[in-house]
């Protein structure tokens, strides 16, 4: 049991062996709040997004006060399961749209396209689209009980060449005599 326990912790993410001791390993590794900035500004750069509050509370010591400390740089988003996720709030990309424009772009009626068509066309432009990567609520299936009398089975019928011979039970009800 004890092999098999090891081979778990090192074959944990989360854990490092380290001069033949094991360490908690963050998924990310920051010393202060300039760490923190240029990781979540790379990860925008790359397309990639935001980043979970939780893997960067556990990799930055005095999380919270960095963040605090960075103000406006960073923006808060909120998830469906209550997690929050950071952003780097990119200034150079805040500018303002004409009002004309707004009006235009609200016009424009987008009820009929379904997303596997908007999907295609950013395919075909080239253009890789957002997936959504929060996590997925699963709606329960609802199931309607019919009454038992309204159930009428249908057998196949495989003995063609008995008809006539054999007799029909199909519309007798079983447990009832």
């Amino acid at each position: 049991k004890s092999m098999s326990l090891l081979q778990a912790l090192v074959n944990n993410p989360k854990i490092e062996v380290v001069d033949g001791k094991y360490a908690f390993k963050p998924k990310y590794n920051l010393k202060d709040k300039k760490a923190l900035l240029r990781l979540l500004d790379k990860h925008d750069q790359r397309g990639l997004g935001g980043i979970l509050l939780e893997d960067i509370e556990e990799g930055l010591p005095n999380a919270q006060k960095a963040i605090k400390a960075l103000g406006d740089q960073i923006i808060f988003v909120n998830r469906p399961d209550k997690k929050k996720i950071l952003f780097y709030n990119d200034k150079g990309c805040q500018f303002t749209v004409d009002e004309e424009f707004r009006k235009l772009w609200r016009s424009i009626p987008v009820d009929s396209i379904d997303e596997e068509k908007i999907e295609e066309y950013l395919k075909r432009q080239g253009i890789s689209s957002m997936q959504e990567t929060g996590p997925k609520k699963i709606a329960p299936i609802q199931r309607r009980k019919k009454p038992a009398s309204q159930k009428k089975r249908r057998f196949k019928t495989h003995n063609d060449h008995l008809a006539g011979v054999l007799e029909d039970y199909s519309d007798v009800v079983p447990g009832k005599q």
